[in-house]
Protein backbone atom coordinates (compact mmCIF):
# COMPACT_ATOMS: atom_id res chain seq x y z
CA UNK A 1 0.00 0.00 0.00
CA UNK A 2 1.35 3.32 -1.14
CA UNK A 3 1.15 5.65 1.98
CA UNK A 4 1.66 9.65 2.36
CA UNK A 5 2.03 11.04 5.32
CA UNK A 6 1.71 14.74 5.94
CA UNK A 7 2.04 17.04 9.02
CA UNK A 8 -0.42 19.51 8.85
CA UNK A 9 0.70 21.85 11.91
CA UNK A 10 0.05 25.26 11.37
CA UNK A 11 -0.39 24.94 7.61
CA UNK A 12 -3.47 26.72 5.60
CA UNK A 13 -6.17 24.61 4.75
CA UNK A 14 -5.56 25.54 0.97
CA UNK A 15 -1.74 24.52 0.74
CA UNK A 16 -2.82 20.89 2.91
CA UNK A 17 -5.66 20.20 0.31
CA UNK A 18 -3.49 20.98 -2.73
CA UNK A 19 -0.52 18.34 -1.12
CA UNK A 20 -4.23 15.62 -0.58
CA UNK A 21 -5.26 16.28 -3.91
CA UNK A 22 -1.43 15.94 -5.31
CA UNK A 23 -0.98 12.44 -3.55
CA UNK A 24 -4.14 11.39 -4.83
CA UNK A 25 -2.87 11.84 -8.12
CA UNK A 26 0.27 10.50 -7.74
CA UNK A 27 -1.64 6.59 -6.80
CA UNK A 28 -1.33 7.51 -2.84
CA UNK A 29 -4.34 4.55 -1.34
CA UNK A 30 -3.72 5.89 2.07
CA UNK A 31 -3.20 9.60 3.70
CA UNK A 32 -2.28 10.32 7.25
CA UNK A 33 -2.77 13.86 8.36
CA UNK A 34 -1.13 14.67 11.56
CA UNK A 35 -2.12 17.80 13.70
CA UNK A 36 -5.24 18.51 12.18
CA UNK A 37 -6.30 21.75 13.69
CA UNK A 38 -9.55 23.20 11.94
CA UNK A 39 -8.24 23.04 8.30
CA UNK A 40 -11.38 23.10 6.07
CA UNK A 41 -12.31 21.42 2.92
CA UNK A 42 -10.50 18.11 3.48
CA UNK A 43 -11.11 15.54 1.34
CA UNK A 44 -13.62 18.10 -0.91
CA UNK A 45 -14.11 16.50 -4.28
CA UNK A 46 -11.55 13.81 -4.29
CA UNK A 47 -12.90 10.67 -6.26
CA UNK A 48 -11.54 7.31 -6.05
CA UNK A 49 -10.96 4.72 -3.07
CA UNK A 50 -8.09 6.35 -1.40
CA UNK A 51 -8.09 6.22 2.69
CA UNK A 52 -7.43 9.61 4.64
CA UNK A 53 -6.86 9.18 8.08
CA UNK A 54 -6.98 12.39 10.08
CA UNK A 55 -5.56 12.85 13.43
CA UNK A 56 -6.85 15.77 14.62
CA UNK A 57 -9.81 18.02 14.33
CA UNK A 58 -10.89 19.22 10.70
CA UNK A 59 -12.57 22.43 10.14
CA UNK A 60 -16.19 22.91 8.25
CA UNK A 61 -17.40 20.63 5.13
CA UNK A 62 -15.05 17.27 5.64
CA UNK A 63 -15.90 15.32 2.23
CA UNK A 64 -17.90 17.50 0.55
CA UNK A 65 -18.83 16.15 -3.22
CA UNK A 66 -16.18 13.98 -1.96
CA UNK A 67 -17.02 10.38 -3.99
CA UNK A 68 -15.63 6.66 -3.22
CA UNK A 69 -12.95 7.31 -0.59
CA UNK A 70 -12.86 6.54 3.64
CA UNK A 71 -12.21 9.43 5.80
CA UNK A 72 -11.39 8.36 9.23
CA UNK A 73 -10.86 11.16 12.29
CA UNK A 74 -9.64 10.17 15.15
CA UNK A 75 -10.82 13.34 16.92
CA UNK A 76 -14.09 15.58 16.76
CA UNK A 77 -15.35 17.39 13.74
CA UNK A 78 -16.94 20.96 13.06
CA UNK A 79 -19.77 21.70 10.82
CA UNK A 80 -21.19 19.82 7.78
CA UNK A 81 -19.28 17.01 7.35
CA UNK A 82 -20.29 15.11 4.59
CA UNK A 83 -22.24 18.32 2.92
CA UNK A 84 -23.53 17.00 -0.49
CA UNK A 85 -21.07 14.17 -0.35
CA UNK A 86 -21.92 11.65 -3.16
CA UNK A 87 -20.10 8.41 -2.22
CA UNK A 88 -17.66 6.68 0.32
CA UNK A 89 -17.59 6.72 3.75
CA UNK A 90 -17.03 9.41 7.17
CA UNK A 91 -16.10 7.99 10.57
CA UNK A 92 -15.81 10.00 12.76
CA UNK A 93 -14.77 8.81 16.49
CA UNK A 94 -15.65 11.68 18.81
CA UNK A 95 -18.84 14.35 17.84
CA UNK A 96 -19.86 16.93 15.44
CA UNK A 97 -21.08 20.24 15.07
CA UNK A 98 -24.71 21.62 13.00
CA UNK A 99 -25.69 20.33 9.82
CA UNK A 100 -24.10 16.88 9.59
CA UNK A 101 -24.70 15.01 6.17
CA UNK A 102 -26.35 18.70 4.54
CA UNK A 103 -27.76 17.77 1.52
CA UNK A 104 -25.72 14.45 0.88
CA UNK A 105 -26.86 12.37 -1.74
CA UNK A 106 -24.69 9.15 -1.03
CA UNK A 107 -22.00 6.92 0.97
CA UNK A 108 -22.14 6.89 4.70
CA UNK A 109 -21.35 9.54 7.63
CA UNK A 110 -21.29 7.35 10.88
CA UNK A 111 -20.59 9.49 14.12
CA UNK A 112 -19.47 7.46 17.07
CA UNK A 113 -20.88 10.47 20.14
CA UNK A 114 -23.37 13.56 19.28
CA UNK A 115 -24.25 15.85 16.57
CA UNK A 116 -25.43 19.49 16.62
CA UNK A 117 -28.35 21.08 15.42
CA UNK A 118 -30.05 20.26 12.01
CA UNK A 119 -27.94 17.04 11.43
CA UNK A 120 -29.21 15.45 7.71
CA UNK A 121 -31.09 18.37 6.55
CA UNK A 122 -31.72 18.37 3.18
CA UNK A 123 -30.89 14.76 2.40
CA UNK A 124 -31.94 13.38 -1.08
CA UNK A 125 -31.57 10.12 -2.73
CA UNK A 126 -31.78 8.65 -6.24
CA UNK A 127 -34.26 5.93 -5.99
CA UNK A 128 -32.28 3.20 -4.19
CA UNK A 129 -28.94 3.51 -6.18
CA UNK A 130 -28.28 6.46 -3.61
CA UNK A 131 -29.09 6.44 -0.34
CA UNK A 132 -27.04 7.93 2.38
CA UNK A 133 -27.11 6.90 5.40
CA UNK A 134 -26.26 9.38 8.76
CA UNK A 135 -25.84 7.42 11.89
CA UNK A 136 -25.47 8.72 15.47
CA UNK A 137 -23.92 7.01 17.83
CA UNK A 138 -25.16 9.62 20.95
CA UNK A 139 -27.78 12.26 20.30
CA UNK A 140 -28.37 15.35 18.04
CA UNK A 141 -29.67 18.28 18.92
CA UNK A 142 -32.99 20.21 17.03
CA UNK A 143 -34.36 20.20 13.70
CA UNK A 144 -32.73 16.34 13.39
CA UNK A 145 -33.76 15.54 9.01
CA UNK A 146 -34.93 19.06 8.33
CA UNK A 147 -36.65 18.93 4.84
CA UNK A 148 -35.09 15.46 4.65
CA UNK A 149 -36.09 14.56 0.81
CA UNK A 150 -34.25 10.77 0.93
CA UNK A 151 -31.92 8.87 2.94
CA UNK A 152 -31.58 7.49 6.56
CA UNK A 153 -30.82 8.87 9.70
CA UNK A 154 -29.90 6.19 12.49
CA UNK A 155 -30.00 7.74 16.20
CA UNK A 156 -29.10 4.89 18.40
CA UNK A 157 -28.90 6.95 22.29
CA UNK A 158 -25.36 4.89 23.45
CA UNK A 159 -25.44 6.26 27.22
CA UNK A 160 -27.98 8.20 27.05
CA UNK A 161 -31.40 7.95 28.79
CA UNK A 162 -33.38 8.87 25.94
CA UNK A 163 -31.88 9.12 22.52
CA UNK A 164 -33.79 12.55 21.86
CA UNK A 165 -34.65 15.16 23.50
CA UNK A 166 -34.80 18.40 21.80
CA UNK A 167 -37.51 19.27 19.17
CA UNK A 168 -38.14 20.02 15.78
CA UNK A 169 -37.69 16.77 14.45
CA UNK A 170 -38.28 15.54 11.07
CA UNK A 171 -39.88 19.27 10.31
CA UNK A 172 -40.38 19.85 6.93
CA UNK A 173 -39.74 15.62 5.81
CA UNK A 174 -40.91 14.95 2.60
CA UNK A 175 -38.83 11.90 2.26
CA UNK A 176 -36.42 9.38 3.53
CA UNK A 177 -36.69 7.92 7.10
CA UNK A 178 -35.75 8.55 10.45
CA UNK A 179 -35.09 6.24 13.00
CA UNK A 180 -34.43 6.70 16.57
CA UNK A 181 -33.99 3.92 19.40
CA UNK A 182 -36.04 3.96 21.63
CA UNK A 183 -39.70 5.90 22.36
CA UNK A 184 -40.01 9.68 20.84
CA UNK A 185 -42.43 11.96 22.68
CA UNK A 186 -44.86 13.43 20.30
CA UNK A 187 -44.24 16.58 20.83
CA UNK A 188 -40.64 16.35 19.66
CA UNK A 189 -41.92 15.71 15.99
CA UNK A 190 -42.01 18.49 13.49
CA UNK A 191 -44.48 20.20 10.94
CA UNK A 192 -45.01 17.41 8.71
CA UNK A 193 -43.52 14.50 10.77
CA UNK A 194 -45.49 11.56 11.64
CA UNK A 195 -44.44 8.45 13.33
CA UNK A 196 -44.63 4.65 12.32
CA UNK A 197 -44.50 1.34 13.81
CA UNK A 198 -41.45 -0.18 13.44
CA UNK A 199 -41.28 -3.73 11.80
CA UNK A 200 -39.34 -6.81 12.02
CA UNK A 201 -38.65 -5.68 8.12
CA UNK A 202 -37.73 -2.57 8.90
CA UNK A 203 -34.77 -4.45 11.25
CA UNK A 204 -34.18 -6.52 8.73
CA UNK A 205 -33.38 -3.48 6.41
CA UNK A 206 -31.11 -1.63 8.81
CA UNK A 207 -29.49 -4.85 10.73
CA UNK A 208 -26.23 -3.99 8.11
CA UNK A 209 -25.92 -0.75 8.45
CA UNK A 210 -26.51 -1.35 12.79
CA UNK A 211 -23.63 -4.04 11.97
CA UNK A 212 -21.02 -1.80 10.14
CA UNK A 213 -21.26 0.80 12.22
CA UNK A 214 -20.32 -1.26 15.61
CA UNK A 215 -17.61 -2.73 13.75
CA UNK A 216 -16.22 0.67 13.19
CA UNK A 217 -16.57 1.78 17.02
CA UNK A 218 -15.92 -1.64 18.78
CA UNK A 219 -19.68 -2.38 20.11
CA UNK A 220 -21.48 -4.95 20.02
CA UNK A 221 -24.72 -5.21 17.57
CA UNK A 222 -26.10 -7.54 19.07
CA UNK A 223 -27.00 -4.71 21.94
CA UNK A 224 -28.71 -2.37 18.98
CA UNK A 225 -30.67 -5.65 17.00
CA UNK A 226 -34.40 -5.49 18.42
CA UNK A 227 -37.43 -3.54 17.25
CA UNK A 228 -36.79 -1.43 20.09
CA UNK A 229 -37.03 1.92 17.72
CA UNK A 230 -39.12 4.45 16.75
CA UNK A 231 -39.74 5.20 12.64
CA UNK A 232 -40.16 8.75 11.86
CA UNK A 233 -41.26 10.03 8.12
CA UNK A 234 -43.38 11.97 6.07
CA UNK A 235 -47.12 12.53 6.80
CA UNK A 236 -46.77 14.14 3.42
CA UNK A 237 -45.13 14.69 0.11
CA UNK A 238 -45.65 18.56 0.34
CA UNK A 239 -45.83 18.84 3.54
CA UNK A 240 -45.95 22.58 3.42
CA UNK A 241 -48.66 22.87 0.75
CA UNK A 242 -51.16 24.71 2.18
CA UNK A 243 -48.82 27.78 2.77
CA UNK A 244 -48.86 28.22 -0.92
CA UNK A 245 -52.33 28.17 -1.63
CA UNK A 246 -54.21 31.57 -2.37
CA UNK A 247 -58.15 32.28 -1.66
Amino acid sequence: MKTVRIDARCMHYTPLNQKIRAAVADGAEEIILDNVLGQRFIGDGVRGNVRIIINGVPGGDLGMFMSGPTCIVNGNAEHAPGNTMDSGMLVIHGSAGDAVAHSMRGGKVFIRNNIGYRGGIHMKQYEMEARPVLVVGGTAHSFLGEYMAGGLVLVLGIGKEKAMTDRGIGSGIHGGEIIIRGEVDDYLLGVGAKKFKFTEEDLERISPIIKSFCEQFGYDPAEFLDTNYTRIGPASSRPFASKYVWE
